[in-house]
């Protein structure tokens, strides 16, 4: 493979550690780093969504981070756009890439491509809409859950957008969202390399729970408050985000800031579930267990050791 054609894929959960072996990486393969994050786009949501500090980015090109204002929404197809110009633009200057990131629709789209389903019908969205603000988007996670329960464990249940089309498939379809998306069981034809780093769960429960705390400690409340404080509203999408959806709840008054951030905890051990069990439908990934006796300069020995057997 040439210098240009290099494209690679380091994926894992919420606090593996693969921001750091990207950045690593990057600067060994002289790369630029492509964000697949659906929340790191949005501009000023940085605490929160655990952006690269801006020393890294300083050093590095990164593409796809502070692209859109949090008052705005970001689509998978936005997302595929945006990639698709960022791929270019690195290998027209003969630099490999280096994609990281954990937003496992965004990983899917960008090996597989979107799946062909049913149109939207907007009456039906618009009744799911005012179903989910009547009983709350919890019941209609569970109606999912009881039509679709593959699709049900893949999506977040504060994931609004993704519950109402997976909703709207079946109504429409009589069929569950998942069998429309029958062609990412197959391997992906994509020419990325993926490197996915995997610990124990405990571990990386461990890991998670430090990183909300360093998240408080670094002002993640002050962060929402100066958000809220702007002249447009958040979009539905940016509010939803873990850390910022709990937080919001706290600055209304309906929980007490411990109780938030243990909330923060909760929600961000259920997402790792859920991109655990994405990631388990991934083809052809190459996968890395990390030990906490590995250091940063192992992990990245054993990421180029697989790189060099390609």
């Amino acid at each position: 493979m040439s210098q240009k054609q290099t494209k690679i894929l380091i994926l894992g959960v919420t606090a593996s550690g693969k921001s750091r072996v990207a950045f690593e990486l990057a600067k060994t393969l002289d790369a630029e780093i492509v964000s697949v994050d659906s929340m790191k786009v949005y501009r000023r949501m940085d605490i929160g969504t655990a952006k690269p500090p801006r020393q890294k980015r300083q050093i590095l090109p990164y593409h796809l981070i502070d692209v859109v204002e949090p008052s705005e929404s970001f689509s998978v197809d936005q997302f595929l756009e945006l990639t698709e110009k960022s791929v270019q633009d690195i290998q027209s200057r003969n630099k490999p890439v280096v994609a990281v990131g954990g937003t496992a629709m965004y990983i899917k789209a960008l090996l597989h491509g979107l799946f062909d389903g049913p149109g939207s019908d907007a009456c039906l969205r618009t009744r799911l809409k005012k179903q989910g603000d009547t009983e709350g988007l919890a019941e209609l996670h569970k109606h999912l859950a009881a039509v679709d329960p593959a699709a049900a464990e893949r999506i977040h249940p504060n994931d609004e957008k993704r519950i109402i089309r997976a909703l709207e498939v079946y109504e429409l379809t009589g069929k569950p969202i998942s069998t429309f998306q029958t062609q990412w069981d197959d391997a992906p034809a994509s020419d990325w390399f993926v490197i996915g780093l995997r610990r124990e769960k405990e571990v990386e429960n461990t890991r998670m729970n430090a990183r909300v705390k360093r998240m408080m400690d670094e002002g993640l409340r002050d962060e929402v408050v100066g958000l809220l404080a702007e002249g447009k509203p958040l979009s539905k999408q940016a509010a939803a985000a873990i850390g910022y959806a709990e937080m919001i709840a706290h600055l209304k008054g309906e929980m007490e800031l411990d109780e938030t951030v243990e909330k923060i905890k909760i929600n961000t051990r259920r997402f790792a579930k859920s991109q655990r069990t994405w990631f388990k439908t991934f083809r052809n990934t190459h996968w890395l267990d990390i030990t906490e006796t590995n250091t940063i300069e192992t992990v990245l020995a054993q990421t180029l050791k697989l790189l060099d057997e390609k």
